[in-house]
């Protein structure tokens, strides 16, 4: 095996067949982002206001909204395994059919989902079936957008890697404006048509964007990073190996990093419509003019995310996520105030500037600042296992944890605001713990986040986190 670092490939950016393979990424990552978001942003909106009524027993309504958020979780523990089986495939095999397969398993689950039996039809059954599609959905969801943002990062061209890397997210943006179309509209139907057959149809209309997706995918190149780490013969043998010797602070910061971003947007988009059309204020506000901020929200991140994307090529990736961090961090506590007063204006205010600037100031950045962090023998893992993992303790524990501690202090919104500026807390002093990664050479095997300016790439352990040499 070749021991030579490559040599940065200089890319014709005029030259139309990279234009054209660009722009295949670009739709390729931006269409799978607007599945994965639409059925989980569609999935969220469902289990705030139909799964706990339609898969729990209804004589508990309680219970019924949080076994239908921790069947929401579930999705969120497969995500890790997912991300670390197909993130160690991609690192050995490549991006591109991996990003098949993942598009299939996942688009397949939810498509499932529109197809599955209530509790009046078959009792637990519903919510057992109900897990296991979750679980499927998770797996593959795992490394999807993994796969897209390394994609984008090591097609982009290096001065606009931020604001390349973001364009697939507004594929999130879209998704979850979709959704939250798709739900308004729904609700507008009666009750009894939207409970019995209604909540189904964005379910099973999913299956196009699979089509649509698998057919961008399937007339994909391989990224031109990883053709050259095969032209060197410097493919990972075992990325899964490598990444727990050499690659863990970048795992570690990586988790951090993503807390407040992750966590923040199921927050606002889940929690608080539970929050606000439940029982836990005195003043619900309805379902379908809550759902409002979420769509009003995506609309605005339509245009934030790929805007402090480009910030991030002018200013750094560090500056601009901090904004974002810190922003939260002041906002959490007004926030959750003005959502306990029931008021319908501010509630779709408050879920909308969460989103569309809170959550995607750090998204922006966040696009091309996390392959940046890893090397390129192990990146597609790295990422995925930083995603994943926070996944796991930012998104999966927003509304399991948030509707816990919702229902112990009978609706007390300050408990709200203390979770999410604690979210926001750990973000914020994560961006002090990474180097400046703006316009890194990607073709680098060493990692940016390392454990000391002196190692060499032998895996060999000091103490001090700093940027490699």
């Amino acid at each position: 095996m070749s021991t030579a670092a490559p040599t940065a490939p200089k890319p014709q950016y005029d030259d139309p067949e990279y234009a054209a393979n660009l722009r295949r990424a670009t739709l390729a990552s931006s269409v799978g982002s607007a599945l994965e978001y639409f059925d989980f942003a569609l999935y969220g909106l469902m289990t705030a206001l139909v799964f706990n009524r339609l898969f729990f027993d209804p004589a508990d309504p309680a219970m019924g909204v949080i076994g239908a958020f921790a069947v929401y979780g579930v999705g969120f523990v497969a995500r890790p395994f997912g991300g670390f089986f197909f993130g160690t495939i991609g690192d050995r095999l490549g991006r591109k059919w991996v990003l098949v397969v993942t598009i299939l398993l996942m688009g397949g689950a939810s498509t499932a989902i529109g197809l599955l039996p209530t509790y009046e039809v078959v009792g637990v059954w519903a919510a057992v079936l109900l897990v296991i599609m979750r679980l499927l959905q998770g797996f593959g969801a795992g490394a999807e957008q993994a796969g897209a943002t390394v994609l984008m990062a090591e097609y982009a061209p290096v001065r606009q890697r931020g604001f390349f890397a973001a364009l697939p997210f507004i594929g999130i943006q879209a998704g979850t404006l979709l959704a939250a179309l798709v739900f308004s509209g729904l609700s507008l139907m009666p009750e009894d048509a939207f409970l019995a057959w209604g909540w189904r149809v964005p379910f099973l209309a999913s299956f196009l964007l699979i089509l649509i997706a698998l057919f961008i995918r399937m007339r994909l190149r391989e990224t031109p990073t990883f053709v050259e780490l095969e032209k060197h013969e410097q493919v990972a043998a075992h990325p899964f190996r490598d990444i727990f010797t050499t690659g863990m602070p970048g795992v570690i910061t990586g988790i951090g990093l993503r807390m407040a971003e992750n966590g923040g947007s199921y927050i606002f988009q889940n929690v608080a419509l539970a929050f606000v059309a439940g029982t836990f204020i005195a003043n619900p506000v309805d379902r379908g003019i809550a759902t409002w901020g979420v769509t009003i929200g995506s609309l605005i991140g339509i245009f934030s995310v790929p805007l402090t994307g480009w910030l991030s090529d002018r200013f750094g990736r560090r500056p601009v996520y901090r904004f974002g961090a810190v922003f939260m961090l002041l906002f959490a506590f007004p926030a959750w105030w003005m959502l306990s007063l029931g008021d319908p204006v501010l509630t779709v205010a408050v879920i909308a500037i969460g989103i569309g600037v809170a959550v995607a100031s750090m998204l922006g950045p966040q696009c091309a600042l996390l392959p940046e962090m890893f090397g390129n023998r192990h990146r597609y893992l790295g990422v995925a296992m930083a995603r994943e993992i926070s996944a796991v303790l930012a998104g999966g524990l927003a509304g399991v944890l948030g509707t816990w501690l919702l229902t112990l202090t009978g609706g007390n919104w300050v408990v709200m605001g203390l979770y999410l500026a604690t979210l926001a807390a750990i973000t914020t002093a994560s961006t002090f713990l990474i180097p400046e990664t703006r316009s890194r050479d990607l073709l680098r095997i060493q990692d940016a986040v390392r454990v000391s300016t002196d190692e060499k790439d032998t895996g060999l352990v000091s103490v001090v986190i700093a940027d490699a040499r």
